[in-house]
């Protein structure tokens, strides 16, 4: 029997799964972070029209969780950087990541921003599944300036 992922924005009622998910997320990559960061972030996914969260669930139980923002290119129509991705350590290689994927670029496009990106770790496990979904980096390197 295949498995069946259903994904949709984020709810209010999704608040505290989400964050058990957000803080799983943030364990494995050892980023920490303060509770009003959660807080913030949270009523940014549902108030800004420019940053989007979804939820992915398996038989109506909240698995996943992706982040994405939308924005205009120099040279493109425009961008969706895909900022995080996570899903359920008890459930992953089930389809729940390429589901989520998919949608977050059907949903991009929809709003005019056809080209979706992501970083990820260079040793990540999950570099199995990007390198069948996506256009392994062209070649680019990411690096960041922070003052």
């Amino acid at each position: 029997m295949a498995t069946v992922v259903e994904i949709s924005f984020l709810t209010e009622s999704d608040r505290a799964r989400w964050e058990v998910l957000t803080r799983g997320k943030d364990t494995h990559f050892a980023v920490e972070r303060a509770d009003g960061d959660y807080e913030r972030t949270w009523r940014r996914l549902l108030d800004d029209d420019r940053i989007h969260g979804v939820a992915a669930r398996l038989d109506g139980a909240m698995v996943g969780v992706a982040h994405y923002l939308c924005h205009a290119s120099v040279w493109y129509a425009g961008k969706c950087y895909l900022a995080d991705l996570f899903v359920d350590p008890a459930v992953r290689r089930r389809g729940v990541a390429t589901a989520m994927i998919d949608w977050v670029a059907r949903d991009a496009e929809e709003r005019g921003f056809p080209g979706l990106y992501w970083n990820t770790l260079a040793d990540a496990p999950a570099r199995a599944l990007y390198d069948k979904v996506g256009k392994y980096h062209d070649g680019l390197i990411h690096y960041s300036y922070r003052r």
